[in-house]
């Protein structure tokens, strides 16, 4: 007992002693995704005027690959320090039903700082090679097809895998499901029609859809898009119990000082709230957040939940 006190007394100086000089170099805000995917964008909207308030730069460092585990299982083994970050996303509490066997607990291995914003997710077909305009007429075209449609996910055990395999419940339809390491990558093989559709966030594919070489069908939450407000929801085209969105937010290590959690999430809620910041979201079809780290965490159990159910009635599992 004696030394176990001697050791906990040499941490408290430590603890208190970085807290007070922190943040004295840059930060790494880890994005699990390859660059240009909502995700990257959030991250780098989100690190400039950071760094500005934290008086230290924040760099985004791109760590893709396992449907976001590989990054996340990284800043989860990070020195709890404060100085790596998590861009998480909701693909993280589907993931811990997903995989079989993740390096990390999800709940217990992060601490939540702020949820950043909320993006719905949209089922988008390549306009020139589909000539389905409405999901009844997908539906069919899917049915008729000689061969199973391809779509394309962010990865294995992320929200569009898993609204993908909903989506072929709901209708009896049988599609191919193509995994990349972000929407980069899915995005240039949507447009080039290596595959047929997706079921992305609205951020990497607005451009193209207010271009017309991608073809909007439905979005997959409750509430139509601000930004596309004339495109259906799955609910209103007939698939009922369709409410599946992604939010964005960022995470620390479990362990990072109360101190250095609360003064990140302070200077992150003062720039996710800031006209500037909601105007550039906004345009680019997220509703900006910014709430505390306790009511993220709330956020982060319940959808944990919620997804262990939909991924064992939909029998979505990794390896």
């Amino acid at each position: 007992m004696r030394a176990a006190a001697c050791g906990l007394a040499g941490v408290a100086p430590w603890a208190a002693a970085q807290t007070a000089g922190w943040p004295s170099r840059p930060i790494s805000l880890v994005v699990p995704f390859a660059a240009g995917g909502t995700t990257d964008v959030l991250a780098r909207a989100l690190a400039d005027p950071l760094g500005q308030a934290l008086g230290q730069p924040v760099i985004v460092e791109s760590k893709p690959g396992a449907g976001a585990t590989l990054g996340a299982d990284f800043v989860a083994k990070a020195r709890p320090d404060g100085y790596t970050l998590l861009m998480g996303a909701v693909h993280h509490t589907i993931a811990t039903s997903v995989y079989r066997k993740l390096p990390y607990d999800f709940q217990k291995s992060f601490a939540p700082i702020t949820t950043v914003a909320l993006v719905p997710n949209v089922l988008v077909v390549n306009a020139e090679r589909t000539p389905a305009k409405t999901v009844a007429e997908f539906v069919a075209f899917a049915k008729a097809s000689p061969t199973e449609l391809a779509y394309g996910s962010n990865g294995n055990g992320t929200a569009q895998h898993l609204i993908g395999t909903q989506f072929q419940a709901s209708t009896g339809t049988k599609l191919l499901h193509v995994p990349y390491k972000g929407s980069g990558p899915l995005t240039t093989d949507l447009l080039g029609g290596q595959v047929a559709l997706s079921f992305d966030t609205v951020t990497p594919v607005l451009q193209h859809i207010q271009a017309g070489r991608l073809r909007p069908l439905a979005v997959t939450t409750a509430q139509r898009s601000a930004v596309l407000p004339d495109v259906p929801t799955l609910q209103e085209a007939g698939l009922k119990g369709f409410d599946i969105g992604t939010w964005f937010g960022v995470l620390a290590p479990a362990g990072t000082p109360p101190e250095v959690v609360q003064k990140l999430n302070a200077a992150m809620v003062k720039i996710i709230r800031s006209p500037d910041f909601g105007q550039r979201m906004r345009a680019i079809g997220a509703d900006p957040v910014g709430n505390s780290p306790q009511e993220m965490a709330r956020q982060i159990a319940e959808e944990t939940a919620k997804f262990a159910t939909l991924v064992r009635d939909g029998k979505v599992t990794v390896d």
